[in-house]
């Protein structure tokens, strides 16, 4: 699976804009109609089993006058940095296409945040066909590029059920999808996977525990770090505790100096990886059709730290009402649940759960993410200088390749 650049390392050229504080949490609602239930649970008298709810996914159906608009455009709309086997895009993509009859020139699949904000800023009086109508990036690429004037704000129909301090309130930018820090551990060398941060310090777990690079340079290791603190004691505003935490595990032997990845997960070479959900659950998956180990992934209970990619339009872009309708494709019923298939968990998650409109199917193959915590901008910075600043003296291990 590719890695896509805007959800592992963040490169902001500078300063990123701030946005409000708040934190907010997403909370997982299984009502019982929605999977199979003994009918007495429910409070009825005992009986059969009932089968599932059957569930059934809204079809986006485009706004007409949206859609002609887009067709007098061109018919087109051009994305940037989307590769098709991240997030399911290539299925989002697809499905975009038949429902609207538009085309979508995908640009520079592999490309990193920095390059789609470029290509914005490159894009300024010169809209050819390698500008960039749409953007996917991690959070702090989008209020910079608006606090630049990049982005042209439109507000989704979608757009309460999305948390407010997760948007623009003038809408450059919002929350579509997140991943939270995971164990993926292979259960062909550790006969029984940590279930919480506190375990990894069991001497069980020696020479097994690895971090996907160094938290000085690398952000999701960084964020791995930060998430630790929250399970010792620390807060999104007290990073020190998750430095803590790695010094202990370093001291006991079980943290490796190895940069992990899903090829080293699956070997066996680094037997528990700490990962975003959205790298360790498409590698359990691709592991096991490849006959495989068995691979787990552990959301731990304590410290449920989220990374947010957000959606953006540009304000220079092409094919402006081309673009608007992606924003209500993507954040439709339908759009919503074809990223989730891609174990993206879209923004909208706790309401469709609620709601019932995820299949059961879906549902058993996820983790419980209940109660992750989405960071502020100043909360990350501040994080990321107390982590990066104070790695060598607490913790000491260089991590390398």
């Amino acid at each position: 699976m590719a890695r896509r650049p805007a959800n592992g390392e963040l490169q902001p050229a500078h300063r990123p804009a701030k946005i409000p504080a708040p934190v907010t949490s997403i909370r997982m609602t299984l009502r019982c109609a929605a999977l199979v239930l003994v009918a007495a649970a429910c409070g009825q008298p005992p009986g059969p089993t009932p089968s599932p709810t059957p569930v059934t996914v809204r079809s986006f159906e485009p706004d007409a006058e949206l859609l002609a608009a887009a067709e007098a455009e061109g018919g087109a709309l051009t994305t940037i940095a989307l590769p098709r086997d991240w997030c399911n895009y290539g299925a989002i993509i697809d499905t975009f296409e038949d429902r609207t009859g538009l085309t979508v020139n995908e640009l520079a699949p592999n490309s990193g945040p920095g390059d789609e904000i470029e290509a914005i800023r490159a894009s300024e009086g010169n809209p050819g066909p390698q500008a960039p109508d749409v953007v996917d990036v991690s959070l702090p690429f989008g209020p910079f590029a608006a606090a630049q004037g990049l982005l042209a704000p439109y507000k989704v129909r979608a757009w309460d059920a999305i948390p407010g301090n997760l948007k623009d309130a003038d809408g450059a930018w919002y929350g579509g999808y997140f991943g939270v820090t995971s164990f993926e551990v292979n259960t062909a060398f550790v006969d029984s996977p940590p279930a919480d941060w506190p375990d990894l310090l069991d001497g069980a777990y020696h020479g097994q525990i690895a971090l996907p690079g160094d938290p000085r340079t690398s952000n999701q290791a960084m964020l791995a770090v930060y998430a630790a603190a929250l399970a010792n004691g620390g807060s999104l505003d007290d990073a020190r505790p998750g430095l803590e935490l790695f010094r202990d595990l370093g001291d006991r032997g079980n943290l490796q100096a190895t940069i992990a990845t899903a090829t080293s997960s699956a070997s066996g070479e680094t037997p528990i990886t700490i990962r975003w959900t959205y790298y360790t659950l498409p590698s359990r998956d691709a592991t096991a059709a490849a006959d495989g180990p068995e691979i787990d992934v552990v959301v731990p209970p304590s410290g449920r730290l989220a990374q947010l990619s957000v959606q953006a339009i540009s304000a220079f872009a092409p094919h402006p009402s081309a673009a608007r309708l992606w924003m209500e494709f993507l954040y439709s019923d339908e759009g919503q649940l074809l990223w989730l298939e891609g174990y993206c968990h879209p923004i909208r998650f706790e309401g469709l759960v609620a709601d019932e409109r995820v299949p059961a199917e879906l549902l058993s193959r996820l983790p419980d993410v209940t109660g992750a915590l989405f960071p502020s901008l100043d909360q990350l910075e501040a994080a990321r200088d107390v982590i990066g600043g104070q790695w060598d003296a607490i913790v000491g291990v260089d991590i390398r390749q």
